[in-house]
Parts: C-alpha cells; structure tokens; sequence
C-alpha cells in the first residue's frame, strides 16, 4: 500500500478534504483502488455530541460511525466505503490509551505522548490497510500546522512515513497564497511560514497546493519552489471552482497532480480518463431546467451543517436535467411569520434532521402548508417526525399531538423513544446508528423509485414512529410506505393523492452520489418540476 498524507497550513477550510477526495478521484480513474481517512486533533471522541454550528453536520457510515463531514466528500467523490477506522481523533486515541493503561497493558511503564500516542496513530494507519485492499491510502489531518493538538498526528505520519520508505509515502501540503487587495500584490510568506513550520518537526512535502482567489505567476511559483525547498512543478494552483466542488479533479489534473504523486511513489498506471467525470460535471452546471426549492432548517445559517443535502440535491438536479435554486428557510421565521411568506414560490419543501425544540413548529407549519397546497414534501429524520404530528394535530384532531422529546407530558407523544433507548445515559455513539434494513410497501412512491422490495439506508435518531397510534393515522389517510420488519419500525410514510409528500426516519442523503442520485431526492426533483 502506498501513503499519502494531506496537511494544511495557515488557516483551516481550506479544502484539505476536497483536495484529498478529488485526488482519490484521479487515481481511481487510473485504474487504481483507493481509500481514504481523517484523523481530527480535537478532544471529541466523535464528532456526534458537537453541535452542527461547531463542527457541521455529523456523517454517518454503514457501520454506524458518527464522523468528519469530510468523509462524505471521500464516498461521493470515490468508490470507496468507509467505517469508522477511517476516523480518528484526539479523543479516540486518549480513551484507547487511557482504557489499555487501566487494564495494565503498558506493564507498568510511565506512558508517554511519544510512543504511545504516536504509536496508537500509527496502529490506525496500518488496521486500515490490514482491512483494506487498497492500493493507496489516503489520509487527511485534520486542523492547521502549528496548532499544539496537532502535533502528536504530525510526529506520526512522520515516523510512519519514515518506516514505509521514501518510494511508499508522500506528504502532501494544502496553503494559503493570499491577495493582498489593498497593495494588489500576491503573498507568499504565509505559505513559507507554514512549510518551515512543518519542517521543524522533520515533515518536507513533497507537493504544495496553494489556494489562491489569483492565478500564481511563474515568479510567485518559483519563489514558492525555491523558499519551500520543492521542484517548480509540485507548486500546484488551486484557484477556486467557478461552478461546482466536483471540478476539483480536473483543476487538479490540469496541474498535472496525479502525475506527479504517481511518479514519486512509483505506481506504473494509465492516464486518467475524465470522461465519464466530464458528462457527470455537464448535467450539473448545464441543464436545461430549474426549480426552487426550499429547505426548511434549524441550522440554516451554516453551510456545512446540511452539506450532503444540498450535494444531494444538486445530485438529483442533474439527474433531472434540472439546476435547483436552494431557499434557505429559518423554521423560527416561518413560527414568526407563517409558512406562507417563505414557501409560496417554491416548487418543494424539504424539511431534514434536527435535534431540540428549537423552530420545530415552524416545521410542522411547514408540512401543514404542503399538505394542504399540494407542494411537494419531503422529509428526512425530524422531518418525518414533524410531518406525522401535523397529520396527528390537524387531520386526526389530535390538538396535543406532539413528541415526547419536545414535550414528555403530551397526551398523544405520536413520536416516542425508540424501546432500546430507554435506558441509554451516554449521549455519545448510542443512538440508532448505521445501515438498517426497510422493506417497502408495493403500490407507493417509494417501492416506484427503488425499484427494489427491501432497501439499506442508515440512520441516526433516539425517537420513532409510535406504533400506538399506527392503526388512528392510517385510517384517517397516512400511509405506512416502509418498515425495519425485524422490530416493527415505521421507517417511511406517505400521503396517497399528494403528488409528492414523502418522509422517511432514515438519512437518504449519505447514499447520494453525483453519477448516481438517490432515488428519493430524484423523485421529489421530479415531482418539483412537474409542478
């Protein structure tokens, strides 16, 4: 197996995950299979208990691991599956370390960052190529040189990259080239500031990607070559993308990146061929339609807090031939305003997951007024869970519908813990977490679009679908669209006659894929042009 190592330097949301996916993008196109990992230097043993204002949203595997959103970009952009080896923090490390000292493990040594700290990193390295088949491993540390935390994680890959050898690992450097607007000058100090930093401790890249809003001059390039200590030709541009993230491999190929990263680990392929890639980036940035759609959100003021949605989304404009206009919609505003004021020029509603009272009846106005307008609906995690309690309320007269996690002396909690959580204390990793089996019902939207009788779709939520009030909503007109059979779980719901009012309990928009768009979001697209 060979190593590739992506660190990042002066200030953080560079891109270190775009570049890192795009590049396992490339190498994949020569024929090689690859797979990816982030190692985060926060204290979290996960990133489940962060708040999505921290942290952004919590990406779910198949096997249940709370992770990076950054892994999001590695599977939409790859072939590859990840798990949770593929995500490792500060935390994970210390609980590992500290848990083995207790059992005595360490036979009675004084433990120490270096080696036990750096040798716990290096172990996750190697578990992942044990597990994998990989050719290349790619890996992704997460924060900015120079940052304390982070050092344990550099003083590992530099020693595991000195065990690998020179021919199996490479260190590869995402920096700022700053425009300095006022003195219309191009900076590259930073750039030199962060390399020296990393040299410090013994890491010399071999490839810097410099991020810069202007395009580098061949004497910026070569000042950054000759301060930085690398060949003219590993100064990489990377400007930002006029249309589309998923441009990214191509700017990169451009520079001729996965040339040079193939030539220095010795790694004999083909040439990438792009096309497949190219037509996939034509439907996004050319169709030949549009919609608007609105999502209706508790964390609407951050981008990354719904960043696989709105990827899906857009997966699923391009499999319509459609762009999608995105209207970000604050729950909150539509409690204060109304549902009407923010949704009366959409094409569709979409409501998505959530935790906490916050703007959950903006929500619940939200599916009442497409419901009643006949606005296509779709609704992930909590925007079932909402859908469900407006039937309740206002089609069953149910008035105190509600769910127990927002109010627990409701007379009709039509939402209710889940019976395995009852006794959970921890917050941390105990949810319903990972792929879970749902069988569908024939004759509904979501049997059509499947196409299949038994679907996997993962899933991250404490509360479900009261079945005690199963049998009161069905007669009045909800349908039950699928079930986990295994514990009688409702994991889908519909309304029959509504062109488009779809929810499901699982999160559908960690499976979407640009070549290939998730089958529930392309159908509510569909539904949105049809109106």
């Amino acid at each position: 197996m060979k190593y590739i190592f992506v660190t990042g330097g002066v200030i953080s949301s560079l891109g270190k995950g775009l570049t890192a996916a795009s590049l396992g993008t490339l190498l994949e196109h020569r024929g090689l299979k690859v797979t990816l990992a982030k190692f985060d230097p926060y204290l979290n043993v996960d990133p489940g208990t962060m708040s999505p204002f921290q942290h952004g949203e919590v990406y779910v595997t198949d096997d249940g691991a709370e992770t990076d959103l950054d892994l999001g970009h590695y599977e939409r952009f790859t072939h590859a599956t990840l798990g949770r080896l593929n995500n490792l923090t500060s935390g994970r490390v210390y609980a590992n370390i500290i848990e083995k000292e207790r059992r005595g493990d360490y036979l009675g040594k004084t433990v120490q960052v270096i080696p036990h700290v750096t040798n716990e990193i290096k172990d996750r390295i190697r578990k992942i190529g044990r597990k994998s088949d990989a050719d290349v491993l790619i890996i992704e540390i997460g924060g900015t040189t120079g940052d304390i935390e982070g050092l344990p994680f550099l003083e590992a890959i530099r020693e595991f990259a000195q065990e690998a050898g020179p021919k199996n690992a490479l260190f590869i450097h995402v920096t700022l080239v700053p425009y300095i607007r006022v003195a219309g000058e191009i900076k590259t100090k930073p750039t030199q500031q962060s390399v020296a930093k990393l040299r410090e401790i013994g890491i010399q890249p071999q490839l810097l990607i410099c991020r810069s809003e202007k395009p580098l001059t061949i004497d910026v390039r070569q000042k950054i070559a000759s301060f930085c200590n690398v060949p003219l030709e590993c100064v990489i541009e990377e400007l930002d993308v006029a249309h589309s993230i998923y441009e990214v491999p191509l700017a990169l190929q451009d520079e001729r990146v996965d040339t040079i990263v193939c030539r220095y680990l010795h790694l004999k392929t083909r040439r990438a061929d792009m096309r497949d890639w190219k037509r996939m980036l034509r439907r996004l940035i050319q169709p030949r339609r549009q919609c608007r759609i609105a999502v209706v959100g508790k964390y609407i003021n951050l981008q990354d807090a719904y960043k696989s949605l709105y990827e899906a989304i857009k997966h699923a404009g391009a499999a319509n031939d459609s762009a999608v206009d995105i209207v970000r919609v604050d729950a909150e505003n539509i409690e204060r305003d109304g549902a009407a004021k923010y949704l009366r020029n959409v094409a569709g509603v979409l409501v998505p997951g959530g935790f906490g009272d916050r703007g959950i009846e903006g929500k619940i106005l939200a599916a009442k007024y497409a419901r009643e307008h006949k606005v296509p609906y779709f609704g992930i995690c909590l925007g079932m869970q909402t859908a469900v309690i407006e039937f309740a309320r206002h089609v069953c007269k149910l008035k105190d519908a509600n769910s127990a996690e927002f109010n627990s002396k409701t007379a009709h909690p039509v939402i209710c813990l889940i019976d395995d959580q009852q006794r959970v204390v921890n917050k941390g990793g105990t949810m319903r977490l990972g792929a879970k089996l749902c069988q569908l019902v024939p004759g509904t939207h979501a049997r059509r679009l499947y196409g299949a009788p038994v679907i996997s779709e993962r899933h991250r939520h404490r509360y479900e679908f009261n079945n005690s009030y199963r049998e009161q909503l069905t007669r009045a007109g909800l349908k039950i669209a699928g079930l986990y059979t295994e514990k009688n779980l409702v994991e889908m719901i519909e309304l029959p006659g509504h062109p488009y009012f779809v929810a499901c309990q699982f999160h559908p928009e960690f499976k979407s894929r640009p070549h290939t768009a998730h089958p529930l979001f392309r159908g509510f697209i569909e539904a949105a042009l049809r109106r």
